[in-house]
């Protein structure tokens, strides 16, 4: 079967701001977010002046320097992660303004808007739409969110197991996400079951995107000579 021409870079986007709305599906459902948007999460509840999408802006501006820290440089690529951070940031709150069922000014969150099932249906719809996205920002060339891109450049320059650094790195931010809740709050916020689903499930499932998208997609670039700069 031939496959159907997809565009790299028509991948980028597309899987940033699906992966925006499956976020925020996640987040109604108040069932719990991943450990990596968890603390945004957090942050935004507490702080009023803040959107989910602008705290979001903060965290991984500061992951970004303490990458740029430990890697000791500075490229292009890198300042696209800053790019592709504005894109999925704006999605984020926007899906969450137009529509009512993700709003939380309209609709609250969890138990208080949602039977337990419509909960589980919205928290389940918005995981596998992250874990599609994720799969299909294999797809591309250009930078990812600095939380996909941490890992890979940290471990690639200082010469580190790229599994275990992942590992620490998942860890370190469950952690912070428990103590920001406890700090904050002094309960947990933004962490449930969905938390630990999303940690069982989030290989295999993504790794079954990736294979299926690989056979019914072609993700040529449009542009080579980009590609070259970014991958250069």
């Amino acid at each position: 079967m031939k496959k159907l021409r997809f565009p790299a870079e028509a991948a980028f986007l597309v899987a940033l701001v699906l992966q925006a709305i499956g976020v925020a599906m996640c987040a109604a459902s108040d069932m719990g977010l991943s450990m990596i948007v968890a603390p945004s999460y957090i942050v935004s509840l507490k702080l009023d002046f803040l959107t989910f999408g602008q705290s979001e802006y903060v965290m991984q501006f500061l992951l970004f320097v303490l990458m740029c820290i430990l890697v000791k440089r500075f490229s292009f690529s890198y300042l696209f992660s800053i790019v592709s951070l504005l894109i999925y940031g704006a999605a984020l709150d926007l899906w969450r303004i137009i529509i009512p069922l993700l709003n939380p000014a309209v609709t609250a969150p969890g138990a208080a808007s949602f039977t337990y099932p419509v909960r589980c249906i919205l928290f389940v719809c918005g995981m596998l739409i992250v874990q599609f996205t994720i799969a299909l920002s294999f797809k591309t060339y250009l930078t990812p969110l600095v939380t996909d891109f941490f890992v890979k450049e940290v471990a690639t320059y200082r010469n580190m197991n790229r599994a275990r650094l992942k590992t620490v790195f998942d860890v370190s931010y469950m952690a912070l996400s428990i103590v920001l809740s406890l700090i904050l709050f002094g309960t947990l916020k933004g962490i449930g079951p969905g938390t630990v689903l999303q940690c069982l499930t989030n290989g295999l499932i993504v790794g079954f995107f990736d294979r299926s998208l690989d056979k019914i997609f072609d993700f040529s670039p449009l542009s080579e000579k980009l590609q070259k700069r970014f991958e250069g």
